[in-house]
């Protein structure tokens, strides 16, 4: 499961740098949930064709992930903003001030990502 989560995320953030060709076999493959051999017959390519296409996707958009990094920093910005919301939770329950200096210094460590 978490392989399907990840090639969702790298092709949300990358899928648009693959060629429409690309695209299209991938998301037949990873999206559709098409055998190789169904999407092979749609595209008049032979399975291995398939399969050497969508490995070279999956390279290509881990490639770009190495290189930029941003399905990284979306995924800490995540977890930081969720982190936000329990101080809040937490501050609204309490009052403790020092929730809010922690909510301000998660902000800017978020602004720096």
């Amino acid at each position: 499961m978490e392989s399907i989560v990840k090639q969702s995320l790298l092709y949300d953030f990358y899928g648009e740098l693959l060629t429409e060709h690309q695209r299209a076999v991938y998301e037949d493959v990873v999206f559709c949930d098409l055998s190789l051999g169904e999407v092979a017959q749609e595209r008049g390519i032979s399975r291995q064709g398939v399969h050497d296409l969508i490995r070279r996707c999956d390279r290509i958009l881990d490639g770009y992930e190495e290189k930029l990094h941003l399905v990284s920093k979306f995924q800490k910005t995540r977890e930081m903003v969720e982190e936000i919301l329990q101080k809040l939770q937490a501050f609204r329950e309490t009052k403790d001030e020092a929730l809010i200096k922690q909510i301000e210094q998660i902000s800017m460590d978020i602004m720096e990502l």
